[in-house]
């Protein structure tokens, strides 16, 4: 699902509601943004990261080692400007797209969803990691299909840090810096994040911004495209709840804390959310039309 140079796009529910692998991740982050810049033109800010792999463009890094891969990735990614936002980490422009690719900043997921970007236009198979706290890119040697064989061992590249090769240090520090002293690497750390894990951990941090600044309708927006992509997701469902209430949109909150007791009917706190949802069936008749 990417978009074209013609035709409709589809709506962020839309792309929610596809396969895993037909997600585009850059076109999910762009309507991401769409919901705080109403104008933004969507197709013409996916279409800017043809531009951004420049000399790279058309596959020019396909077939050189994966090592050789991902420093002239990184190299056109730090020729540009990019670089972590270490003074201003928690800003909200930091997690969305348009203000990424106009300041060159950003957060590790972020950054990531650029370099990998830039990377698939030059040929190289380059996904995102959901390292704990930490998003991270790695580079494959083969390309993506139901036959696909991993040729070698990944490349790691922290975006975050200007592209820089992660080696087993590296990994360790980032690792501790999140889970504490003693904390174990694990290969399994380094899989891949899919398209709908990423939209969804972009949106979290979101949310966490819009909530910590009292912005209350806006995450509830972020709130409520995680749940397009994860509908079945219990505590996600509590949370839109908790923020419609809040809200005052009480038949969604409603509808969900139904949906909550279909989904955890053995809930510790089932019979309080059984009360409440009786209580706002009344509040809903009473109100006013």
């Amino acid at each position: 699902m990417r978009p074209s140079s013609h035709g409709s796009l589809p709506t962020f529910n839309a792309l929610a509601g596809a396969a895993d692998d037909a997600i585009d991740l850059a076109l999910g982050a762009a309507l991401i943004a769409k919901d705080v810049y109403g104008d933004l033109d969507v197709r013409e800010l996916v279409h800017r990261f043809d531009a951004l792999a420049g000399p790279l463009n058309g596959g020019a890094l396909a077939g050189l080692p994966l090592a050789e891969q991902a420093e002239a990735v990184s190299a056109r990614f730090r020729d540009l400007g990019f670089r972590g936002n270490v003074e201003d980490y928690y800003d909200a422009r930091n997690s969305l797209l348009p203000d990424v690719l106009d300041r060159r900043t950003g957060i590790p997921i972020t950054l990531t969803l650029v370099w990998c970007e830039i990377a698939r236009r030059a040929g190289v198979y380059a996904r995102g990691v959901g390292f704990p706290g930490h998003f991270l890119a790695r580079v494959d040697g083969s390309s993506p299909g139901p036959r696909s064989v991993i040729e070698s061992a990944p490349v790691i590249v922290d975006p975050f840090a200007g592209g820089r090769v992660v080696n087993d240090d590296d990994a360790r520090a980032l690792l501790e810096r999140t889970l504490g002293a003693g904390a174990v690497v694990r290969p399994s750390l380094f899989a891949p994040a899919t398209p709908r894990a990423t939209l969804v951990r972009m949106l979290t941090n979101l949310k966490a911004v819009w909530a910590g600044r009292g912005e209350h309708t806006k995450a509830f927006v972020a709130i409520d495209r995680i749940v397009a992509l994860v509908p079945d997701s219990a505590p996600m469902l509590r949370e839109r709840a908790g923020v419609a209430l809040r809200l005052g949109i009480h038949e969604l909150a409603r509808t969900d804390l139904k949906r909550v007791l279909e989904l955890e009917p053995n809930a510790p706190d089932a019979p309080a959310i059984q009360q409440r949802i009786v209580t706002l069936r009344t509040s809903v008749r009473s109100a006013p039309n």
